[in-house]
């Protein structure tokens, strides 16, 4: 081994990707269980590498030398063997810093909660103090190391004004919120050092409540430069970071079409896929699929209940897919669960066609007639506008609403 990460469970991890784009050097994922973790550190068979959860703090015996800044947090994430001799660093200290100054959030004269007891949240401690923050706690299911628990957060710190995430709770497949923050009334703001899904169930829920929320990828990318700055003695320059995690942004995030049944999803999704070199689902196809029967069918024979529950297994499943256009059924909005599984790895496109040109069709059971249509887009149409990251009024042309749709997509500048 070269380069490479180590850690217990890798199979959600980006590195490999962002290393290759850095330098394009031999970068492995090697997973590591706790009780090989020695035998690995003493034989020091590698160049150097990056070191995640749960072994931040663990290789630290192993070291022949720390800097400052790891010795003063507690914790390493990456390891430079110098001739035999392994020194220790921590980028993560930089790639959160960077994160939060990215996205110009202001931690000074504030109250911020970190959510983690490791490694991960001693740095974020030290990048807190950094930045200023007023009063910094991190949690922790018990009271121990200097953290109190969720319980006494929940009670005594409910005018927190930041929340930082450093456990792995949100990572796929775990996918559950880290926190209950709709316990916490004074937020400005939500940081997640989880990275995939891009944006976890925890900076969702943030940005139903209008607070800013930001997720780990950028971070990760520039801790990965500052760490691929020590592999190689080379200089990554900040433009750098900034492009190599638009791209990865891209390359992960789907795009999701939700609208009335005729209003184009599948024919314009198919050709955004085309054009944008991205895959193409079609939930109404994978049930079909999966059951051997089309959604009509299932209504008609089992009813609507039945249907959405099948169809809300076909979403979460859909939802998991990166850099994937997901035409969804008409419907699939009705439950809030699905909406939130596909905005945490896409961006949602809701295809207004005019109520006079939707079509009645007898395959569709729940809009087989005129009036029928007219209920259920009525019916739909809040929904719809709340559900959707944007609006867009379909044409008549397939490649203006298209290129419409491309255009928002490659253009979109959020961090997360």
């Amino acid at each position: 081994m070269k380069y490479g990460c180590i850690g217990e469970k890798l199979g959600h991890s980006f590195s490999k990707e962002i290393h290759n784009r850095l330098f394009n050097y031999e970068y492995e994922l090697k997973e590591i269980e706790k009780q090989n973790l020695e035998g690995f550190m003493l034989e020091k068979n590698f160049c150097a590498v990056n070191v995640t959860i749960p072994y931040k703090e663990k290789v630290i015996p192993y070291l022949d030398y720390v800097d400052e800044t790891a010795q003063k947090i507690g914790a390493v994430n990456t390891i430079v063997n110098k001739d035999g001799k392994l020194c220790g660093y921590n980028t993560d200290f930089l790639g959160l810093r960077a994160l939060i100054l990215k996205n110009k959030i202001r931690l000074e004269n504030k109250k911020v909660l970190i959510l983690g007891s490791g490694g991960t949240a001693k740095t974020a401690y030290a990048v807190c103090k950094s930045l200023n923050a007023r009063e910094v706690y991190k949690l922790s299911r018990q009271q121990k190391d200097g953290c109190i628990t969720y319980d006494d957060a929940y009670l005594n710190h409910t005018d927190a004004d930041v929340l930082i995430n450093t456990t792995p709770l949100g990572m796929y497949p775990n996918t559950d919120a880290a926190a209950d923050i709709n316990a916490f009334i004074n937020l400005s703001a939500v940081v997640d050092a989880v990275y995939n899904p891009l944006s976890s169930k925890l900076v969702c829920k943030a940005r139903e409540r209008g607070i800013l929320a930001v997720g780990g990828l950028y971070m990760l990318v520039a801790q990965a430069a500052f760490a691929a700055e020590l592999f190689t003695g080379q200089k990554v320059e900040a433009y750098r970071i900034d492009e190599i995690f638009k791209k990865m942004f891209l390359l992960k995030q789907n795009i999701v079409l939700i609208g009335m049944p005729s209003c184009g999803k599948s024919t314009i999704g198919k050709r955004l896929a085309k054009e944008l070199k991205m895959n193409f689902v079609d939930t109404d196809a994978m049930i079909q699929e999966k059951t051997g029967k089309t959604p009509s069918q299932i209504i008609t024979e089992q009813g609507e209940k039945v249907f959405r529950d099948i169809e809300a297994e076909a979403v979460f499943e859909a939802s998991r897919l990166q850099h994937t256009v997901i035409a969804t059924g008409g419907g699939a909005v009705l439950r809030k669960d699905n909406i939130a599984f596909l905005k945490q790895n896409g961006r949602i496109y809701y295809i207004d066609r005019p109520l006079d040109f939707l079509t009645a069709t007898n395959d569709r059971p729940l809009s087989s007639t005129r009036e029928a249509i007219e209920r259920r887009y009525n019916e739909r149409y809040e929904i719809y506008l709340s559900a959707a990251d944007v609006k867009y009024s379909a044409t008549d042309s397939l490649e203006q609403n298209v290129n419409n749709i491309k255009e928002d997509f490659l253009n979109e500048n959020t961090c997360n």
